[in-house]
């Protein structure tokens, strides 16, 4: 199979180029991706929608990848709590070599075809889950793996690849493939197709959270306040919300602990008083 990904890049002679000019063609390349991205809003839209119906009734999210695709779904999953209140384990992402390996690669842990079944089955998955397989070249054997036993098993897969026709993208059941050509330094997919993962990611979480209501108007009101600027924010978009000063917004966010409650606590407290 010829992989898009492994191609030649359009630019040669890398090292005699200008700093300036190097920029410049990166961000060229990197142009043409959202375009890439638009082209499979069908596919996401429909994988979108049946993990939003799963996770209705219980089901949670898996990303699983190896090297930087495994990266970016380890990344994707750890910020839903934070960002929208979510519990932890609601989504999970996973990647060949275990934890180690997000911060340094483990040798051939990705050309395992059974462990990435064992990972998920370490987490009892079920046919109410959803597994995402993530893989710029598509033929990771790890996550290829991963996928077939899912399919095997009824549950329902989906995948992240930047290389039509390969393995991966054959495999799932909701294959969402990126073409986002050659890479400006040939092969290395952490640039283009990690920025299109990227970009897919982002949909996906945000829209399942927007349509499970973890989000009100435009505002995050279930973020976790961990920190003096969430705790600002938040502050914020009650003080604009109940249209009260930042003092007494702030007094009641600490009181109740979210954006969410203090405006729900706000809305029965009117109700009470009215006759």
């Amino acid at each position: 199979m010829k992989k898009i990904t492994e191609s030649d890049s359009h630019y040669n002679h890398l090292e005699q180029m200008k700093v300036k000019d190097i920029l410049n063609n990166i961000n060229r390349e990197d142009r043409k991706v959202p375009l890439a991205v638009a082209k499979e809003i069908s596919m996401i839209e429909k994988l979108v929608n049946i993990i939003v119906g799963k996770m209705k009734t219980g089901g949670r999210l898996f990303y699983i990848g190896a090297g930087t695709s495994g990266r970016l779904g380890i990344l994707d999953a750890s910020e839903c709590p934070p960002t929208y209140g979510v519990p932890q384990g609601m989504v999970i992402g996973l990647i060949a070599g275990g934890d180690k390996a997000i911060r340094k690669a483990v040798e051939f842990s990705e050309d395992d075809t059974e462990q990435g079944w064992k990972d998920l089955k370490s987490y009892k998955i079920s046919q109410k889950d959803v597994v995402i397989g993530i893989a710029a070249s598509g033929t990771t054997p790890y996550v290829v793996g991963a996928i077939e036993r899912c399919n095997k098993n009824g549950i329902t897969t989906g995948c992240i690849t930047c290389n039509p026709g390969s393995p991966v993208a054959k495999t799932a059941k909701y294959p969402i493939v990126v073409v986002v050509g050659p890479e400006f330094v040939t092969g290395s997919t952490r640039m283009k197709s990690g920025t299109a993962q990227k970009l897919v990611l982002n949909m996906i979480s945000s829209t399942v959270m927007i349509k499970l209501g973890r989000v009100h108007g435009n505002k995050m009101v279930d973020m976790q306040l961990s920190n003096n600027k969430l705790v600002d924010r938040g502050t914020k978009m009650i003080m604009r919300e109940l249209k009260i000063s930042y003092e007494k917004a702030k007094k009641l966010l600490m009181e109740f602990g979210s954006v969410r409650k203090t405006m729900i606590q706000h809305k029965n407290k009117k109700k009470l008083r009215q006759p």
